[in-house]
């Protein structure tokens, strides 16, 4: 039989393809340099051809170490998994769990996650890590996140998906703004006035998805870099947003006098969902986090709609 490449020598080339950069590279695997560059010239012995190309300034993969790239993080997140089943089996319910959660949901859940995963898991160490959507499925996918909890639509294809839980996108206004607060269908709406947050987050393309607006035309308008940042644009009377539905138990936009919560006809609305890879050894850490994660959103959600009915 053929000798086979190592998963240290791959992920030798995973971490150069993330760096372009030998020392750098080396750095971030705990080896010397010339270690380095001999796994990965040996790699390409055993593969039969050149995956990265080298001079005195660049660095950079030909297109049989890109497709390489993408085979070996598959194949490292996969060993991985394999680790966390050989635990499981021995020791379930313990070690560390690390969770990736996207800034338009992470604050308006992490104080009652953190008690409940306390309570349910005890043994389990909970991580959590805030970053956009398109980074953290990446992180899954390379194996160094066991879960993700995001808002559909967003591609999962090749991952496991179990809906938690489906919230409405809410129009939130200055108490000013007449024309906004006397809307009452999305067609009602001045478009040009509508503040976004910035390129990568999905609430941002979960809003463009069902507003008729150009996105090219779209590039000068107001952009906010976070939730707080958005309202504060709101109360200023520079534009309405939109909202999710989670975010509405917010202490300080619900005691807010400036801003006004403004229900329309058929709101637009997205799915929150936790995600894991189908090759996770942690089914059961999956199925009671599911059950965590929905117990709460149904608790926030049926206390706004409390709030809004009133």
């Amino acid at each position: 039989m053929a000798a086979l490449p190592s998963l240290r020598q791959l992920s030798y080339l995973v971490t150069l393809s993330e760096t372009l950069h030998f020392t750098e590279a080396a750095r971030r695997s705990f080896v010397t340099q010339s270690t380095l560059s001999g796994g990965i010239m040996e790699l390409e012995r055993l593969l039969g051809g050149v995956l990265v190309e080298r001079d005195r300034q660049n660095v950079r993969l030909t297109p049989l170490g890109e497709q390489v790239v993408a085979r070996a993080r598959v194949l490292l997140a996969d060993a991985q998994d394999l680790m966390r089943l050989s635990r499981e089996m021995s020791e379930p319910l313990t070690g560390d769990l690390h969770l990736g959660i996207i800034p338009t949901i992470a604050p308006f859940v992490l104080t009652q996650l953190l008690e409940a995963v306390h309570q349910e898991l005890p043994r389990i160490r909970l991580h959590l890590h805030e970053a956009q959507s398109e980074k953290i499925i990446e992180r899954l996918e390379h194996g160094n996140l066991d879960m993700v909890f995001l808002a559909l639509p967003f591609d999962t294809h090749g991952l496991k998906v179990k809906e938690v839980a489906t919230e409405r996108l809410y129009i939130v206004c200055n108490t000013q703004d007449q024309q906004t607060t006397q809307a009452k269908i999305l067609d009602d709406l001045d478009l040009s006035r509508l503040i976004l947050l910035e390129e990568g987050h999905c609430l941002r393309d979960h809003a463009l998805s069902v507003c008729p607006i150009n996105e090219r035309k779209n590039d000068n308008r107001l952009k906010a870099s976070s939730l707080p940042t958005l309202l504060e644009m709101v109360i200023a009377n520079l534009g309405f947003t939109m909202l999710p539905e989670i975010a509405i138990q917010n202490a300080n936009l619900m005691a807010h006098n400036q801003l006004d919560i403004h229900p329309i006809k058929n709101p637009p609305e997205r799915t929150l969902a936790l995600i894991t890879r189908k090759s996770t050894p942690l089914h059961t850490e999956f199925d009671i986090l599911h059950q965590i994660l929905g117990k709460i959103c149904q608790t926030i959600l049926s206390d706004n709609a409390k709030h809004l009915s009133r």
